[in-house]
């Protein structure tokens, strides 16, 4: 066996399936936002970086001792 034989993969040897159609977008593209648009975002933006979210209290027992 020569060093070449051995160095191959061979799940590389096929050829790549080609590309989905789903891939490729056709028809009409998106409209740019309006001004209005994108003051709402940034202030939408603004108010979800300052608040904190709530977190949801801990249980105090473990998973093991609240199903035995």
């Amino acid at each position: 066996m020569s060093s070449t034989d051995r160095d191959v993969d061979h799940a590389l040897a096929y050829p790549e399936p080609p590309a989905s159609p789903l891939w490729h977008r056709h028809g009409a593209k998106a409209r740019p936002l309006t001004d209005a648009q994108k003051r709402r975002n940034r202030e939408l933006l603004d108010i979800a970086q300052r608040t904190t979210r709530p977190r949801s209290p801990r249980p105090t027992e473990t998973l093991a001792e609240a199903h035995s």
